[in-house]
């Protein structure tokens, strides 16, 4: 009498049955890794074999308040390089190899200091490494390691910390053919990756966890390194992760790149 179809009048939405999985499965990735966005949890998703949409993943993230909160802007330093010339932009995997330290505390309020090694072009952490300090042979031993791996890097980037201009590791890299490029005395804006880098490790894993002792911060840091590589989505990737970026590039080139 109405003319209004009797699946219309009977229809009954399914999306409240359908959310109510996708919702628990958001909660759980928000428990897992506290700092990630909507937009990489929904990458995280489709790598899963959800078919969502951004913004049905971004409804359903601020209806459960599952938002990340807003950072500060950011300041913005400008500073000359050490040599007066830009930066050198890395062309390909391990053509530059940013070394560092980040500095964090153990429960018992001991010093918990991390030697990071990470290449600038697939931005792949190749090392993490937890002690209460590290000597120049320590940091010999750990890229030395790579090496074995992954073959010698055309460039090594680092700050000028005793670690770094030690006489014994200039020798070994030259030795070995490798390029050493030091930053400027505080300016760590010229070495942006490892910032970068450790601001993310930081922010997703030390200003969440607290370490009984250096033991368990290593097993803690190798199991995040390889989540880092294998499965975080990179935005600067075009949301891939740094392992696929090394198996595009070894397919190019018909190298077998082994998974760090």
């Amino acid at each position: 009498m109405l003319g209004i179809a009797r699946s219309v009048v009977r229809y009954r939405p399914t999306r409240p049955a359908a959310d109510a999985k996708l919702v628990r499965r958001l909660h759980a990735l928000s428990e897992q890794h506290a700092r990630l966005g909507y937009r990489k949890i929904t990458v995280q998703l489709r790598r899963e074999g959800w078919r969502v949409n951004k913004k049905r993943v971004a409804r359903l993230w601020r209806q459960h308040s599952l938002g990340v909160p807003a950072r500060g802007p950011k300041r913005r330093r400008l500073g000359p390089q050490t040599d007066g010339s830009e930066r050198y932009r890395a062309t390909r995997p391990h053509d530059v190899w940013a070394i560092d330290f980040l500095f964090d505390a153990t429960s018992d309020g001991g010093v918990l200091k991390i030697l990071t090694v990470t290449d600038e072009f697939s931005k792949t952490c190749l090392a993490l490494r937890a002690g209460r300090s590290f000597k120049a042979k320590d940091v010999i031993d750990a890229v030395e390691n790579l090496m074995v791996v992954y073959g010698p890097p055309n460039h090594v980037r680092s700050d000028n910390g005793l670690e770094f201009v030690a006489h014994a590791i200039q020798a070994f890299l030259a030795a070995s053919g490798v390029q050493t490029m030091f930053i400027a005395p505080g300016a760590p804006w010229q070495n942006p990756f490892a910032e970068s880098f450790h601001a993310r490790l930081r922010d997703e894993l030390l200003d969440q966890e607290s370490f009984q002792s250096v033991r368990e911060a290593q097993v803690v840091l190798d199991g995040w390194r390889r989540w880092f590589n294998e499965e975080r989505p990179h935005g600067a990737l075009g949301d891939a992760t740094p392992i696929e970026v090394l198996n595009r590039t070894a397919s190019a080139t018909l190298a077998p790149v082994p998974t760090p």
